[in-house]
């Protein structure tokens, strides 16, 4: 039986998009979501703001058509996928090298679910309920926050570290860590800062894009990444039990080397 993908474009012009592409280029969106109805309505709603949409009914079409998922900006992941697991889904599109950034959505938004998608690597994770003004505004901003790390194709080396931007992979002495891409953002970040003290807000921000909010009230962003951070260093400890480049500067944030400069609010 053959498998249904519909695209979604209308001729409605976007603002200019940060991520370097022409100013009339359409942002490339993947839908994947087994609700027919919800599909169909997310399609024609993005369309009108002025994304190029293509949808999926479910992750196994999406895998099979991975040159296309490649081609994208963004792919939107409903949690609750049945044929594929959506957490099953984007390990598989990781392996199967499709490194666009994904985000999310869900129409129930529990805060250990939120933990696992941050984890597994996604950027964003958006409660349906919100309406498509905020589903728009924060798929807009997850392109432009995750672009400078697509473009640059710069290899940073720092003693038994090195970082390969333009692919978010972390290597310690050759080996790959095996980062997600917010881990990954996060480890860019501290070694750029090396000898200062980065506070929470600054790693959140890096992690998502700034104003980012999420669960556990006002304050949870420190929640957030001293996780990232913990699961960095088990990572890399995998490699190294002698890691420890990563120091707590307590109530402020962390710091990447030994050599500590005056700490920024946290």
């Amino acid at each position: 039986m053959a498998i249904s993908v519909q695209t979604r474009t209308l001729g409605i012009v976007p603002p200019p998009p940060a991520n370097g592409a022409p100013a009339n280029r359409l942002l490339k969106v993947i839908a994947v979501d087994d609700d027919e109805q919800f599909r169909r309505m997310l399609s024609d709603e993005l369309a009108e703001y002025g994304f190029d949409v293509t949808t999926f009914p479910d992750g196994v079409a999406l895998l099979e058509a991975a040159s296309v998922a490649s081609a994208a900006d963004l792919i939107i992941l409903d949690w609750s996928l049945t044929r594929l697991s959506a957490i099953d889904l984007l390990p598989r599109l990781r392996e199967a090298g499709v490194e666009v950034p994904v985000v999310f959505v869900t129409g129930r938004p529990l805060m250990a679910n939120e933990d696992r998608a941050f984890a597994l690597g996604a950027i964003d994770f958006i409660d349906k309920s919100r309406g498509m003004g905020i589903l728009v505004r924060r798929l807009r901003l997850a392109v432009r926050n995750s672009a400078p790390a697509r473009q640059c194709d710069t290899t940073l080396e720092h003693g038994h570290l090195t970082l390969m931007p333009h692919a978010s992979r972390a290597f310690w002495q050759g080996e790959d860590i095996g980062l997600t891409v917010g881990e990954f953002k996060v480890v860019h970040l501290l070694v750029e800062s090396r000898g200062r003290v980065v506070s929470y807000r600054e790693i959140y921000d890096r992690m998502h894009y700034c104003g980012f909010v999420a669960g556990y009230g006002d304050d949870g962003f420190r929640v957030n990444v001293r996780s990232a951070i913990r699961r960095i260093r088990v990572k890399i400890r995998s490699f190294d039990p002698t890691f420890d480049e990563i120091g707590n500067a307590a109530a402020l944030g962390y710091v990447w080397g030994k050599e500590q400069c005056a700490p920024q609010p946290a």
